[in-house]
Protein backbone atom coordinates (compact mmCIF):
# COMPACT_ATOMS: atom_id res chain seq x y z
CA UNK A 1 0.00 0.00 0.00
CA UNK A 2 2.10 3.30 -1.10
CA UNK A 3 2.21 5.78 1.68
CA UNK A 4 0.76 8.22 0.04
CA UNK A 5 -2.41 6.80 -0.36
CA UNK A 6 -3.01 6.32 3.50
CA UNK A 7 -4.80 8.81 5.22
CA UNK A 8 -3.33 9.16 8.72
CA UNK A 9 -6.42 9.54 10.73
CA UNK A 10 -7.85 7.16 13.38
CA UNK A 11 -10.88 6.09 11.58
CA UNK A 12 -8.06 5.08 8.78
CA UNK A 13 -6.37 3.68 11.44
CA UNK A 14 -9.26 2.09 13.11
CA UNK A 15 -10.30 0.43 9.36
CA UNK A 16 -6.82 -0.77 8.77
CA UNK A 17 -6.80 -2.94 12.31
CA UNK A 18 -10.07 -4.48 10.73
CA UNK A 19 -8.79 -5.81 7.62
CA UNK A 20 -5.83 -6.40 9.56
CA UNK A 21 -8.00 -8.72 11.59
CA UNK A 22 -10.29 -9.72 8.81
CA UNK A 23 -6.85 -11.12 6.72
CA UNK A 24 -5.74 -12.78 9.54
CA UNK A 25 -8.54 -14.66 10.32
CA UNK A 26 -9.26 -15.58 6.68
CA UNK A 27 -5.30 -16.74 6.62
CA UNK A 28 -5.68 -19.38 9.33
CA UNK A 29 -8.80 -20.43 7.40
CA UNK A 30 -7.21 -20.73 4.18
CA UNK A 31 -4.53 -22.48 5.79
CA UNK A 32 -6.60 -25.19 6.98
CA UNK A 33 -8.27 -25.64 4.16
CA UNK A 34 -4.88 -25.99 1.98
CA UNK A 35 -4.00 -28.60 4.86
CA UNK A 36 -7.16 -30.43 4.21
CA UNK A 37 -6.87 -30.80 0.85
CA UNK A 38 -3.01 -31.82 0.85
CA UNK A 39 -4.48 -34.76 3.25
CA UNK A 40 -6.87 -35.66 0.78
CA UNK A 41 -5.06 -35.45 -2.38
CA UNK A 42 -2.55 -38.06 -1.08
CA UNK A 43 -5.47 -39.80 0.17
CA UNK A 44 -7.20 -39.94 -3.33
CA UNK A 45 -3.17 -40.62 -4.78
CA UNK A 46 -3.10 -44.09 -3.30
CA UNK A 47 -6.00 -44.81 -4.98
CA UNK A 48 -5.26 -43.87 -8.00
CA UNK A 49 -1.95 -45.79 -7.77
CA UNK A 50 -4.30 -49.13 -6.69
CA UNK A 51 -7.13 -48.36 -9.84
CA UNK A 52 -3.94 -47.79 -11.95
CA UNK A 53 -2.67 -51.07 -11.21
CA UNK A 54 -6.45 -52.49 -11.58
CA UNK A 55 -6.38 -51.05 -14.97
CA UNK A 56 -3.51 -52.83 -16.47
CA UNK A 57 -4.04 -55.78 -14.60
CA UNK A 58 -7.65 -55.63 -16.20
CA UNK A 59 -6.07 -54.97 -19.54
CA UNK A 60 -3.46 -57.32 -19.52
CA UNK A 61 -6.82 -60.15 -18.92
CA UNK A 62 -9.04 -58.59 -21.50
CA UNK A 63 -5.98 -58.70 -24.23
CA UNK A 64 -5.10 -62.05 -23.46
CA UNK A 65 -8.92 -63.59 -23.41
CA UNK A 66 -9.57 -61.64 -26.96
CA UNK A 67 -6.27 -63.15 -28.67
CA UNK A 68 -7.76 -66.71 -27.45
CA UNK A 69 -10.75 -65.98 -28.71
CA UNK A 70 -9.30 -65.23 -32.04
CA UNK A 71 -7.25 -67.91 -31.93
CA UNK A 72 -9.82 -70.55 -31.30
CA UNK A 73 -12.95 -68.78 -32.58
CA UNK A 74 -11.58 -67.00 -35.37
CA UNK A 75 -11.39 -62.96 -36.26
CA UNK A 76 -14.64 -63.14 -37.80
CA UNK A 77 -16.44 -64.89 -35.39
CA UNK A 78 -14.89 -62.61 -32.56
CA UNK A 79 -16.04 -59.56 -35.02
CA UNK A 80 -19.62 -60.83 -35.36
CA UNK A 81 -20.19 -61.21 -31.78
CA UNK A 82 -18.60 -57.87 -31.14
CA UNK A 83 -21.23 -56.13 -33.98
CA UNK A 84 -24.22 -58.38 -32.61
CA UNK A 85 -24.11 -56.08 -29.23
CA UNK A 86 -26.65 -53.02 -29.82
CA UNK A 87 -26.26 -51.85 -26.18
CA UNK A 88 -23.87 -49.21 -24.94
CA UNK A 89 -22.68 -48.86 -21.42
CA UNK A 90 -24.59 -46.04 -19.28
CA UNK A 91 -23.19 -44.12 -16.55
CA UNK A 92 -24.91 -41.58 -14.32
CA UNK A 93 -22.76 -38.64 -13.31
CA UNK A 94 -23.47 -36.92 -9.97
CA UNK A 95 -20.97 -34.95 -8.02
CA UNK A 96 -19.84 -34.75 -4.48
CA UNK A 97 -18.24 -32.15 -2.12
CA UNK A 98 -14.51 -32.61 -0.80
CA UNK A 99 -13.26 -29.79 1.16
CA UNK A 100 -15.57 -27.06 -0.37
CA UNK A 101 -14.76 -28.78 -3.83
CA UNK A 102 -17.07 -30.02 -6.39
CA UNK A 103 -15.89 -33.43 -7.87
CA UNK A 104 -17.77 -35.73 -10.28
CA UNK A 105 -18.93 -39.14 -8.94
CA UNK A 106 -19.43 -41.72 -11.64
CA UNK A 107 -22.03 -44.54 -11.04
CA UNK A 108 -21.93 -47.30 -13.79
CA UNK A 109 -25.56 -48.23 -14.54
CA UNK A 110 -25.37 -51.25 -17.31
CA UNK A 111 -21.70 -52.39 -17.52
CA UNK A 112 -22.26 -55.72 -17.12
CA UNK A 113 -24.57 -57.44 -19.55
CA UNK A 114 -25.86 -60.76 -19.54
CA UNK A 115 -24.72 -63.20 -22.08
CA UNK A 116 -28.80 -63.26 -23.30
CA UNK A 117 -28.94 -59.56 -23.81
CA UNK A 118 -25.42 -59.73 -25.78
CA UNK A 119 -27.54 -60.00 -28.75
CA UNK A 120 -25.38 -62.78 -30.51
CA UNK A 121 -26.89 -66.62 -30.06
CA UNK A 122 -25.00 -68.44 -27.41
CA UNK A 123 -25.02 -71.93 -28.93
CA UNK A 124 -22.76 -69.93 -32.05
CA UNK A 125 -20.37 -69.00 -29.60
CA UNK A 126 -17.31 -70.44 -27.35
CA UNK A 127 -16.58 -69.97 -24.12
CA UNK A 128 -13.62 -67.99 -25.10
CA UNK A 129 -15.98 -64.98 -26.28
CA UNK A 130 -17.88 -65.13 -23.42
CA UNK A 131 -14.95 -64.59 -21.04
CA UNK A 132 -13.55 -62.33 -23.14
CA UNK A 133 -16.76 -59.89 -23.11
CA UNK A 134 -16.81 -60.68 -19.32
CA UNK A 135 -13.29 -59.60 -18.99
CA UNK A 136 -13.82 -55.89 -21.41
CA UNK A 137 -16.85 -55.29 -19.35
CA UNK A 138 -14.04 -55.54 -16.21
CA UNK A 139 -11.73 -53.51 -18.12
CA UNK A 140 -14.22 -50.72 -18.81
CA UNK A 141 -15.88 -50.60 -15.33
CA UNK A 142 -12.34 -50.14 -14.44
CA UNK A 143 -11.48 -47.21 -16.66
CA UNK A 144 -14.43 -45.28 -15.88
CA UNK A 145 -13.60 -45.64 -12.08
CA UNK A 146 -9.85 -44.67 -12.80
CA UNK A 147 -11.43 -41.70 -15.02
CA UNK A 148 -13.17 -40.51 -11.70
CA UNK A 149 -10.38 -40.92 -9.62
CA UNK A 150 -8.22 -39.21 -11.88
CA UNK A 151 -10.41 -36.10 -12.10
CA UNK A 152 -10.66 -35.78 -8.60
CA UNK A 153 -6.73 -35.57 -8.60
CA UNK A 154 -6.57 -32.92 -11.04
CA UNK A 155 -9.02 -30.81 -9.77
CA UNK A 156 -7.44 -31.03 -5.82
CA UNK A 157 -4.49 -30.30 -7.10
CA UNK A 158 -5.85 -26.96 -8.97
CA UNK A 159 -7.25 -26.22 -6.02
CA UNK A 160 -4.67 -26.91 -4.06
CA UNK A 161 -2.38 -24.88 -5.97
CA UNK A 162 -4.82 -21.59 -6.28
CA UNK A 163 -5.55 -22.06 -2.27
CA UNK A 164 -1.33 -21.38 -1.91
CA UNK A 165 -1.05 -18.88 -3.96
CA UNK A 166 -3.82 -16.55 -1.69
CA UNK A 167 -2.08 -17.91 1.27
CA UNK A 168 1.08 -16.91 0.25
CA UNK A 169 -0.38 -13.53 -1.03
CA UNK A 170 -2.24 -13.16 2.40
CA UNK A 171 1.00 -13.76 4.58
CA UNK A 172 3.98 -12.32 2.52
CA UNK A 173 1.93 -9.36 0.74
CA UNK A 174 -1.48 -8.24 2.38
CA UNK A 175 -0.74 -8.59 6.11
CA UNK A 176 2.16 -7.06 6.02
CA UNK A 177 1.18 -4.26 3.74
CA UNK A 178 -1.43 -3.60 6.39
CA UNK A 179 0.88 -3.35 9.39
CA UNK A 180 3.19 -1.25 7.83
CA UNK A 181 0.11 1.12 7.34
CA UNK A 182 -0.97 0.57 10.69
CA UNK A 183 2.52 1.62 12.02
CA UNK A 184 2.74 4.10 9.24
CA UNK A 185 -0.35 5.91 10.63
CA UNK A 186 0.44 5.80 14.39
CA UNK A 187 3.78 6.98 13.60
CA UNK A 188 2.18 10.15 12.00
CA UNK A 189 -0.90 10.12 14.26
CA UNK A 190 1.94 10.53 17.28
CA UNK A 191 3.68 13.09 15.23
CA UNK A 192 0.59 15.13 14.95
CA UNK A 193 -0.13 14.33 19.06
CA UNK A 194 3.15 15.87 19.79
CA UNK A 195 2.89 18.83 17.26
CA UNK A 196 -0.53 19.74 18.80
CA UNK A 197 1.04 19.36 22.19
CA UNK A 198 3.88 21.90 21.20
CA UNK A 199 2.20 24.10 19.44
CA UNK A 200 0.03 24.60 22.53
CA UNK A 201 2.63 24.73 24.59
CA UNK A 202 3.64 28.51 22.30
CA UNK A 203 -0.12 29.34 22.50
CA UNK A 204 -0.31 29.43 26.29
CA UNK A 205 3.36 30.77 26.53
CA UNK A 206 2.47 34.01 24.18
CA UNK A 207 -0.65 34.39 25.90
CA UNK A 208 1.57 34.20 29.69
CA UNK A 209 4.24 36.44 27.86
CA UNK A 210 1.22 39.31 26.94
CA UNK A 211 -0.46 38.88 30.37
CA UNK A 212 2.42 39.57 32.64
Amino acid sequence: MPKQDIKPTRSELLEVKRRIKLSQAGYKILKMKRDGLILEFFKILEEAKQIREKVNGDFGTAAQRIAVAKAVDGVIAVKSAAFALKANPQCALRSKNVMGLVVPEIECISIHISAEDRGYGVIGTSIHIEEAAAAFQNLTETIIEAAEIETTMKRLLDEIERTKRRVNALEYKVIPELKEAQAFISLRLEEMERENIFRLKRIKQKAAAKGS
